[in-house]
């Protein structure tokens, strides 16, 4: 079961960047988890490949990046989905942490920063 349960809590890092954490990858999909201090931000990118569903489980506000000018405020409790080629990022708005968690297939998952 260890390969099968994650404690997020415990996973949890912040620094003066924002924190991408793997949580776990299998064969069909990939999981992380993304840790923002205020102001912080996922830079803008795509997945030519792969949905990307973001699961937001702490924070107050946040702004969903959507592209072509679609921001949309977040925050925790709320899940997000980014299908493949969609444009998508995101800046933590609020006053205190956002923490997301992200579940991406298929992989390998490929990134587009842009």
């Amino acid at each position: 079961m260890d390969t099968r349960l994650f404690d997020l809590k415990q996973m949890a890092r912040f620094d003066t960047a924002p924190q991408r954490i793997p949580v776990y990858t299998s064969d069909k999909s990939l999981g992380a988890m993304w840790c923002l201090e205020p102001g912080q931000e996922v830079f803008l990118h795509q997945h030519p490949n792969a949905d990307d569903v973001w699961i937001c489980l702490e924070g107050d506000a946040g702004l969903y990046f959507g592209g072509a000018g679609k921001d949309v405020p977040i925050r925790a409790g709320m899940a997000i989905l980014a299908r493949a080629g969609e444009v998508h990022g995101m800046r933590n708005t609020g006053k205190e942490r956002f923490v997301f968690v992200g579940i991406a297939a298929p992989v390998p998952v490929e990134t587009e920063k842009l």
